[in-house]
């Protein structure tokens, strides 16, 4: 299981190392979340303000000071779609050149549309505020504090994703990146490998075949290790020429079939260690 944020970032705390058992819900790494707080402080702001002019709405105030609120409103989205347009532009001309990707003038292109939005909605509050009903005055209102609500909890995500937690009991098996370097978006800082995912394979001749049943019990041996036990899992439909990975006493088959078992004590079995496996459970 691969551990990272869901947008670059620069990692500032690393709290596991390799080998590290760790537990469902375990934070193992944050990432710099400076950006996303001062989102969710934005968002947070916003859904405050709407609330105070649902409260405005329904209360007794004089027509004109409901005006003068959605006068600023539209100042303050007509000066957020200005800087939308200058960065959409920026990225224009960066994108091509190279100097950007493309995700950032997706992004771009986004935010712009939504500022555009946002001032379309704010003149529109005005017009309805100078011949709309109470009614349609509150009703405005409560989308607009649904969607700020919306918003808050979309920048929580954010900054919450920004802590990685293990997403299961597992073992700490790489650590990608350290404290300080600088995460790509989709890259894991850390894998875990749950119990449940460790499995043995193994390779069975085409005479053996026969013998091989899904949930029969198989024993596993290696070198330095007590035997135990394990569960077939999966058998291939497909044979496939001896892969040269195979450590093999005897002389190979030319055709086998993959095997793969499950063992009861996932613990007792080390990922990427090689194993002997016989037909049939321990004595």
């Amino acid at each position: 299981v691969f551990i990272g944020p869901t947008e670059p970032g620069r990692v500032s705390a690393l709290l596991v190392e390799e080998g590290a058992r760790v537990t469902r819900g375990q934070e193992v790494a944050r990432v710099e979340d400076d950006l996303q707080r001062a989102d969710r402080e934005a968002a947070d702001a916003q859904l405050k303000e709407a609330q105070a002019r649902l409260e405005n709405a329904r209360s007794p105030l004089q027509r004109p000071e409901e005006i003068a609120v959605l006068e600023a409103a539209e100042r303050r989205a007509a000066a957020s779609l200005d800087l939308s347009r200058i960065e959409l532009e920026r990225q224009k001309t960066l994108v091509p050149k190279g100097a950007s990707s493309q995700a950032n003038l997706d992004n771009a292109q986004h935010v712009y549309e939504q500022n555009q939005a946002a001032l379309d909605e704010a003149r529109r509050r005005i017009s309805a505020a100078r011949i709309a009903s109470r009614n349609q005055d509150i009703e405005a209102a409560e989308q607009a504090v649904a969607a700020a609500r919306a918003n808050l909890a979309a920048a929580s995500v954010r900054l919450d994703r920004r802590t990685l937690k293990a997403p299961a009991d597992g073992a700490v098996q790489t650590v990608y990146f350290r404290p300080g370097e600088l995460v790509p978006e989709g890259r894991p800082v850390v894998s875990i490998l749950p119990p449940g995912l460790v499995k043995v394979r193994f390779f069975v001749p085409e005479a053996q075949l026969p013998q091989v049943a899904v949930g029969a019990a198989v024993t596993v041996t290696c070198d330095g290790c007590q035997p135990f036990t394990a569960r077939v899992s999966f058998i291939s439909q497909q044979a496939e020429y001896t892969p040269p990975v195979i450590y093999s006493r005897e002389e190979r088959a030319k055709l086998v079939y993959l095997i793969e078992a499950r063992p009861d004590d996932p613990a007792r079995a080390r990922p990427g260690q090689p194993v002997n496996v016989t037909l049939g459970a321990a004595p």
